[in-house]
């Protein structure tokens, strides 16, 4: 949604310094309430984490595999390059093995990053900030149904935050449906064939209020995939037990105040070592085996996990109500789009 289509939605409300206030207290309640119950609900450690890698490692994700990293020379390093993390997927994993982390237990850590080739809009700024987990799993959990369980967690974890939340804050209702739906990307596509993907996941998550789309990266059954997805971290080319391919998905929320399907989570099973050298000859980037990650991945030298990134402005614009990302993070914004929210009444921190 554009930012003046956004804008037609909305009700003309002035924001006061002591409702902008307010909501900042209620950020900090959401984001302390939800990490503390993923966490339970996964098994996860807090850790640190970088804001930048050296550049040539393998490291940074590539996202859908056109997104510019920012990067700066680094004096003390005889100006080596690093760059701004756009997640950290391949660091987390690498994390998991250097802390020794056994299966079943993982780390969460709070991600910072800058994506500047990302377009305005009522979801989106140039800056992200999520909630990145990874859990050490075993070879025999790499499979749709241990995706699913995973998936029903982090689902009782939203659950009871917007029960927190709506019991501190009255004025918002509950709207998160008893269970989330899982659906195949493929699935949406033999339904509605003449939409596009985005209107697609419009349709589903209106009638069911919460679905886990799966099958995100891998070509559909008309030789186009549902959505982006870098060939090195999620897997999604396996074959699963329903005859689908891919062991990943988007968590997708119906948003009360934008209405419209709203992703608050990237997630999936990650590639193993057979997964990663189809997925790179399949996007014709087979180089990359020569990169420090994806070499020790090939030798077996990381383990197998799950993982994800759950945004945490998303998860605030959902939980609080609001119809603007600018109204529950601070971000960089045009003075034109500055003015016309101003003139509806949103508050911009």
């Amino acid at each position: 949604m554009k930012i003046k289509t956004f804008l037609k939605t909305i009700k003309n409300n002035h924001m006061t310094a002591q409702e902008l206030l307010k909501t900042e207290v209620a950020i900090g309640f959401v984001k302390d309430v939800f990490a503390r119950e993923l966490s339970a609900q996964l098994h996860l450690s807090k850790v640190s984490s970088p804001i930048a890698v050296l550049d040539g490692t393998g490291i940074n994700d590539d996202l859908n595999g056109v997104e510019r990293p920012v990067g700066f020379p680094i004096k003390a390093l005889d100006e080596r390059r690093a760059v701004v993390v756009h997640s950290l997927a391949k660091w987390k994993r690498v994390r998991l093995q250097e802390l020794g982390i056994e299966a079943g237990k993982g780390l969460l850590t709070d991600m910072r990053a800058l994506r500047p080739d990302e377009e305005y809009s009522p979801i989106h700024s140039i800056y992200v900030d999520q909630w990145d987990w990874e859990k050490h799993i075993t070879p025999k959990q790499r499979t749709s149904e241990f995706l699913k369980a995973t998936v029903e967690r982090i689902y009782e974890a939203l659950k009871t935050t917007e029960t927190r939340v709506t019991a501190e804050y009255p004025e918002i209702t509950p709207v998160l449906p008893g269970k989330i739906t899982f659906l195949h990307a493929e699935d949406l596509l033999k339904q509605y064939p003449a939409l596009t993907p985005k209107e697609r996941e419009h349709e589903a998550v209106k009638q069911y209020g919460a679905v886990f789309l799966m099958g995100i990266g891998g070509e559909l059954s008309h030789g186009e995939p549902h959505d982006g997805r870098a060939p090195d971290y999620d897997d999604w080319s396996t074959e699963t037990e329903s005859g689908y391919y891919g062991l990943n998905g988007d968590i997708l929320l119906w948003h009360p105040v934008l209405q419209t399907a709203f992703e608050v989570s990237s997630m999936g099973i990650r590639v193993d070592k057979h997964a990663l050298v189809r997925q790179l000859a399949l996007r014709g980037c087979e180089d990359r085996q020569e990169l420090s990650f994806h070499a020790r991945l090939l030798k077996d030298e990381l383990p197998q996990s799950i993982g994800g990134g759950i945004g945490q402005s998303r998860v605030c614009m959902f939980m609080l109500r609001k119809g603007h990302i600018g109204e529950v993070q601070v971000s960089i914004w045009s003075d034109s789009v500055r003015a016309e929210l101003a003139e509806a009444g949103i508050g911009l921190l």
